[in-house]
């Protein structure tokens, strides 16, 4: 009996994961503030990045930090119970919902900031170390794709390395799961860099 309830907590803490993932952000935040779908303007994507776009630097700065956190609650959900899980997974798993909502038609962002949020659970310092970079990034070259798969590049580099010394393989795991679902969903992005049609970040006049 003990063991089929550890199952069912378990199950219920992936799917609130995935649910906490699902929340669109950017699509609530468009239709409540601002009356539209940011899905019909700029990129078309759910994300952040689209958010700022379309929506401007106070909307998108919401979007973004709820975007993250929900990887950061979902992390976390293991740890308020004793059921046996891997934070890391939950994690994954909101990171999955954010790619994939079951509230927005499975048309989600592309697993940045909620991957972010994931690391910021596990690893705070990590997770400040990989936003600098980012920064970095973004300001020398203004392209939000490019930041993004080469942070993604770094966190798994450091991954590795850490694992080396730490042996802490379900971290590599889940930053090599990123990293892939990083690259998939920037697949266009990256053609777009190689032929240089790619747009330089342009997060709109709006407050």
């Amino acid at each position: 009996m003990k063991r089929e309830i550890e199952k069912l907590i378990q199950a219920l803490i992936l799917i609130i994961a995935y649910l906490l993932g699902s929340i669109p952000s950017g699509l609530i935040a468009g239709k409540v503030f601002f009356g539209l779908d940011i899905r019909e303007h700029g990129s078309g994507n759910l994300g952040a990045t689209n958010s700022f776009r379309v929506l401007g630097k106070k909307a998108g700065t919401v979007v973004t930090v709820a975007d993250i956190l929900k990887g950061t609650v979902a992390t976390l959900l293991p740890l308020s119970f004793d059921a046996g899980i891997h934070p890391l997974i939950a994690g994954l798993v909101a990171v999955i919902g954010h790619m994939f909502p079951i509230f927005a038609g499975f048309r989600g962002g592309k697993a940045v900031a909620t991957s972010a949020g994931v690391l910021l659970a596990y690893n705070p310092l990590v997770f400040l170390f990989l936003a600098a970079i980012f920064v970095i990034i973004l300001l020398l070259t203004k392209y939000v794709s490019l930041a993004s798969v080469l942070t993604a590049a770094v966190a798994f580099i450091y991954a590795i390395i850490h694992t080396f010394y730490t042996n802490d393989l379900p971290f590599l795991a889940a930053i090599t799961a990123i990293f892939f679902f990083v690259l998939f969903r920037h697949r266009a992005n990256i053609v777009r860099l190689k032929n240089k049609t790619e747009p330089k970040a342009n997060f709109g006049k709006k407050n």
